[in-house]
Formats: structure tokens, sequence, C-alpha cells
């Protein structure tokens, strides 16, 4: 359920100004938006020199109207350069925190693909992994030094005498990063 079927609708903003809010409608696909699919579209515009950011975003309407949106690669057909924007989140009201409209900025060449791209890597990883860390849940790391489990309850208790054997089930790997 990645994909939408909501209107989807982009502005680009460079050093000479804005396309204004454009309805992205013909895609190079037969349906446009669906799950794991790149889609093409042709947008005709004034030509805005460097891109610094896009506003993308859908109205909303229709079924399954939530949409996870990787990236947008703008290739701009005079300087021949193509403009990264990474979002790797959702676009739904119901998902992540609600919004359907992102403003993304343009990607640093200069960083790309190594800090950004591990960065968005762990901001899929934290979407994904999320889930473990709501109300209610017991959270249990398995400790490579004692060889046993240290547990976090959802009542504040913690069991940090690393206990061998497994009461809950399944150890989740987990990574933290700062």
């Amino acid at each position: 359920n990645a994909g939408t079927e909501a209107d989807v609708y982009i502005s680009v903003y460079g050093e000479r100004g804005d396309t204004g809010s454009r309805q992205l409608l013909r895609s190079q696909k037969s349906r446009n938006f669906l799950k794991g699919q790149t889609d093409i579209f042709a947008v005709e515009a004034v030509h805005l020199g460097r891109l610094y950011k896009i506003v993308i975003g859908h109205n909303g309407l229709g079924s399954g109207n939530g949409w996870f949106l990787d990236k947008v690669v703008i290739k701009d057909p005079i300087t021949d350069l193509d403009y990264t924007f990474l979002c790797h989140r959702w676009l739904d009201q119901g998902q992540d925190d609600g919004k359907i409209a992102r403003e993304l900025p343009v990607t640093d060449a200069s960083t790309f693909p190594g800090r950004q791209e591990l960065e968005c890597k762990r901001e899929k990883t934290w979407a994904a992994e999320k889930w473990k860390f709501q109300k209610g849940m017991t959270l249990q790391f398995y400790n490579r030094l004692t060889r046993g489990f240290i547990c976090l309850y959802p009542d504040n208790r913690v069991d940090a005498l690393g206990d061998k054997k497994n009461k809950y089930g399944k150890v989740f790997s987990m990574w933290m990063y700062a």
C-alpha cells in the first residue's frame, strides 16, 4: 500500500523563480504512482536556474491515498544537470507525521551518496522499526558480553541481569545512531 491513486502535485523552486503548483498527470507508465515503480513526467516551465527545493504532495482523495515517496530526480535539459530530492517518507494522513505534502531541499552533490544517503537509510530503518517502541511493548536486547538478554518492560522495570534464556520469543537486532 505504498502507492497512491490521489492527484499528485509538485512545485519546483530555483534561483529565478518557481513553476507554481503543477499536477503530475501523464507518466510514461500506464498507471501512476504504484508501489516500487519509477514514474517519469515531462513538466514544461521557463528555465529556473539552479534548483534548490521542491514541494510535492497530493490531494488526499481516493481509496488508499497514502503514498511512500522515495525520491524525486529532476533532469534539467538545458544544463544537463540532475537534481535529487530525497524523501524516504510517507505522504499520508494516517502514517508518519500525517502530512500529505513535503518540502524537500536539493541533495548536495558533494554529500551524496555518502552522509545524506546514510541519514536516509537511518530514517527508513527507524520508520520500519519504531513500532517496537510503542507504549506497552517489552523490549529486549541481547548482550554479547554476558550472552544474556536485557529487558525493558512497559511498567518501567529493567531486567539487566542478563538472563541466558529468551523468555519472550524473538531477538531483534537494533542499531542506534546519534
